[in-house]
């Protein structure tokens, strides 16, 4: 399927204001060589890296979760990075190049600057990478591909997430309408991570679960909620592919929704 590239910003914003569930709209893809230009932890198991530099000319972002990919070098330091292609889509070698998905925390174009948040943990590629990435080291990216926008119009929304999709929440409450009504349950694997920064909101209501042993009860937590009577509702529900799955049971036929696994318990670089 042909993917419409064509304006992406004024598609993604004319959708925030008056579409109806989601729609998947594409960027052009680009390749971008960028460098770490600041370092920060934000709680102990999470690490914010600002990337900047003139290769982000041009970058496209304009939905809360969207992700670019960081492109590692082959373990003997060869880099087989992708290529643009005419379609403004890109061109991977074979094999591909080991590489895992970020979401876009924050983008600011006038200083040329992205932050991406890693959630730091034992064997992952990136998590060890980014532990010890230094300022001024150079970065591949790309990305992102477009995006799977959803309205802003809803008249109260529910997001169920853990940590890996707590970047993804924080910008969603930076870019949506002030009076936004929202549900948000954020599980996570220790209390210090309710640190994490998240915009605070007069009718938007925050649940942390701290997760006890392997259990999750996200997805029980967000059953549970009373939602309104009156008027639309949109689910958002990221994290664990497992831990979320019975959401989309329960929000089927009920209601809008945007369901992703971030990640897969035993499975590197899940792709959902």
């Amino acid at each position: 399927m042909t993917i419409d590239r064509h304006d992406p910003a004024g598609r993604v914003a004319a959708h925030h204001r008056a579409g109806s569930g989601v729609a998947r709209i594409g960027y052009p893809v680009g390749v971008r060589s960028v460098r770490i230009v600041a370092r920060r932890q934000l709680t102990p198991r999470m690490l914010r890296l600002t990337l900047g530099g003139p290769g982000l000319a041009g970058f496209h972002t304009y939905q809360a979760d969207d992700h670019i990919k960081i492109v590692f070098p082959d373990p003997d330091g060869t880099r087989r990075d992708p290529v643009q292609n005419r379609e403004g889509t890109l061109d991977w070698p074979r094999p591909s190049p080991t590489s895992r998905k970020y979401t876009v925390r924050r983008y600011d174009a006038t200083a040329q600057e992205i932050d991406l948040d890693f959630v730091l943990h034992d064997g992952g590629v990136a998590s060890t990478w980014a532990a010890s990435a230094a300022v001024g080291e150079e970065v591949t990216i790309a990305g992102p591909p477009g995006a799977k926008a959803f309205p802003h119009s809803y008249d109260h929304y529910v997001f169920a997430v853990d940590g890996t999709a707590l970047p993804a929440v924080g910008r969603w409450l930076e870019e949506s309408p002030a009076d936004v009504s929202a549900h948000v349950v954020i599980e996570i694997d220790d209390a210090a991570e309710r640190d994490y920064p998240l915009a605070s909101r007069d009718r938007v209501a925050v649940t942390w679960l701290v997760r006890e042993g392997t259990r999750s009860t996200l997805a029980e937590q967000v059953r549970s909620l009373r939602l309104p009577a009156v008027g639309r509702t949109f689910l958002f529900a990221a994290g664990e592919a497992t831990e979320i799955r019975p959401l989309r049971a329960w929000s089927r036929d009920r209601l809008d929704s945007l369901i992703t696994g971030y990640w897969k318990r035993g499975i590197a670089g899940l792709e959902d």
